[in-house]
């Protein structure tokens, strides 16, 4: 189960680089430096009217919570009949899986929850490097006389990102912020952005106003009791340390769990239509998503990041599917076999929890009542196969 448990980031992760993908295709520069060349999304009648248009159209009304019942089963579904439970059932977890090492905690902490609250300060008292994201005013010029589009104030450059032409970017590492110098640069032959400018020399005057850092707030027993006490109740870093420590270790030892489910459970070759078609719609809503921000039908958004139509994305992601409905059906059999349910009652108990918060309002508002209380369901039967496997 493993697989299943990564088929879910993966295919989500799939679905992000389709979004980047069309915005790379209809990204345009506001400057000539730039190197980066792209065609826009075609501006016609059938995009203006892309919502009507797309077949897919119906994922507008996804309802997350519209194949799951009041227990958090699949409603209709009785999963032991695809999904064969041994009698025999052998749970084991390693001391690995029940051990949490303090840096992976500090990591968790740093990367997950002091990252979310990190600020952007600017630094001036420094020379620009590699890898900086710097603040810069520039002005181009071609023997002495301005063009069109070499001029922008307060523009923000990630030094080494090859944004600009080449070498503009590297004239900039070493001078510090308040520095006013040229760039000389040759534009590329041939120049898509602007061919009368290709193979000319050009000078940038160019002025660092600032280099711009990211810093994490200072982890102190204050700074929890001020941002994470209303929700999650904690007062202390110890208290949050504890808490991020219960988090990895159920993850640990929910990994090496789905492993030894994945080995020890069958799983029937024809699955639930229902079931199928739902996470089929699950992994396309991102992608059609992004589509209806940009103007496009699904089968054209998908087709700028190199598919032929939608239907060959979802092709693409069948085997993430499949694990996403084996994952349901094996938690459900399980659930089943052991009569763990997850009613209003317990979800209500169990919420905090999970979510970080007694109140379920904005959750039920987006995903519905019946999912939630499928995916506490999850972690139920998970802790409870935890226990049989330390007994």
């Amino acid at each position: 189960m493993k697989r299943t448990v990564f088929a879910r980031t993966a295919a989500g992760s799939l679905a992000a680089c389709l979004a980047l993908g069309l915005a790379g295709c209809g990204a345009k520069t506001e400057s000539t430096a730039s190197s980066q060349t792209a065609e826009s999304a075609p501006a016609t009648t059938e995009t203006a009217t892309a919502e009507t248009a797309d077949p897919y159209a119906y994922l507008s009304d996804f309802d997350y919570s519209s194949i799951f019942d009041e227990n958090g089963y699949v409603a209709g579904v009785t999963a032991t009949d695809y999904v064969t439970v041994p009698a025999d059932l052998k749970l084991t977890l390693s001391e690995e899986a029940n051990t949490v090492a303090a840096e992976d905690v500090d990591t968790y902490i740093n990367d997950n929850i002091l990252a979310s609250f990190e600020e952007t300060v600017e630094v001036t008292d420094r020379a620009a490097a590699t890898g900086d994201t710097v603040n810069i005013d520039y002005a181009g010029s071609i023997d002495g006389v301005a063009f069109d589009g070499g001029t922008a104030q307060g523009y923000d450059l990630t030094l080494g990102s090859g944004r600009f032409i080449d070498g503009f970017e590297d004239q900039i590492v070493g001078h510090t912020p308040g520095e006013t110098f040229d760039v000389v640069v040759t534009f590329p032959d041939p120049y898509e952005n602007n061919p009368d400018l290709a193979g000319k020399e050009a000078v940038f005057t160019t002025t660092l106003n600032s280099i711009q850092e990211t810093q994490l707030p200072e982890l102190t027993d204050a700074w929890v009791q001020e941002n994470l006490n209303q929700e999650l109740g904690l007062t202390s870093v110890d208290t949050l340390k504890s808490y991020v420590e219960g988090i990895l270790l159920f993850d640990q030892q929910s990994n090496e769990i789905y492993s030894q489910l994945n080995e020890q459970l069958t799983v029937a070759e024809e699955l639930p239509e229902s079931l199928v078609k739902y996470f089929e719609d699950y992994y396309l809503l991102t992608p059609f998503l992004y589509s209806q921000m940009s103007g496009a039908t699904l089968d054209d958004f998908v087709a700028a990041s190199g598919f032929e139509n939608a239907a060959a994305y979802l092709e693409s992601i069948h085997g993430y599917v499949e694990s996403a409905a084996h994952q349901t059906l094996i938690i459900q059999a399980l659930a089943e076999t052991y009569g763990i349910v997850c009613d209003t009652d317990t979800m209500n108990s169990e919420f905090m929890g999970q979510f970080g918060t007694n109140d379920t309002s904005s959750y039920t508002a987006q995903y519905g009542e019946t999912y939630l209380k499928m995916s506490i369901l999850n972690n139920l039967v998970m802790q409870h196969l935890i226990e049989v496997a330390n007994a």
